[in-house]
């Protein structure tokens, strides 16, 4: 599993690499907060991270997304030190509306496959320590609205799934459907 995961990753990377970029190709960064809610585990948590892609002088484009959702699991008292970390590699697609240059907008919808991480460290309700590293997907969308020709914000929302159960090692702690799944919303800047 962890040979086939590097070799994708590994994959991916020389793909965005070598692949031709147009020279009217819009790069963007985009770092954004939001919350993640409707889980495996009914817990609503403050998550954060960053987003990097480019858009090919036209419609579609690739991103990364990074994400990290400190004490998804609850409480730290509870369940110790508990995340959940998801590097996506997706392909999005959106329409310019006003254009790609100065005040415009980007309606669009993204989706990729890429590694879902959780983490659990014991904590004083469930004693638990695992830690899992799975494929999963995503699937979203959203809105991109520059102010200027390289400013703008972004809001976003994404369904984010495990393909395999999450196994944590505890008889008395389990997640419905055994899968990690979540909604994530989520608003940033974006600079391209």
């Amino acid at each position: 599993m962890r040979r086939t995961l590097k070799a994708l990753i590994l994959i991916a990377a020389v793909g965005c690499v070598a692949a031709p970029v147009s020279a009217r190709a819009e790069g963007y960064v985009s770092p954004w907060a939001g919350i993640a809610f409707g889980s495996s585990a009914d817990n609503s948590q403050g998550t954060f991270g960053v987003d990097a892609g480019g858009m090919g002088a036209g419609i579609i484009g690739g991103e990364v997304d990074f994400g990290y959702s400190p004490s998804f699991f609850g409480t730290t008292s509870d369940f110790g030190h508990n995340t959940v970390l998801d590097l996506m590699g997706n392909v999005i697609v959106g329409v310019p509306i006003g254009g790609t240059r100065g005040a415009g907008v980007r309606p669009y919808v993204t989706g990729g496959l890429g590694l879902l991480r959780t983490q659990i460290d014991g904590g004083t309700l469930f004693n638990v320590s695992s830690s899992n590293n799975m494929f999963g997907w995503n699937l979203g969308a959203g809105v991109m609205g520059y102010f200027a020709d390289h400013f703008g914000l972004r809001g976003d929302i994404r369904y984010l799934r495990g393909f395999k159960d999450l196994n944590t090692g505890a008889t008395n702690f389990s997640f419905n459907n055994n899968q990690l799944h979540f909604w994530r919303a989520s608003i940033g800047v974006v600079f391209r």
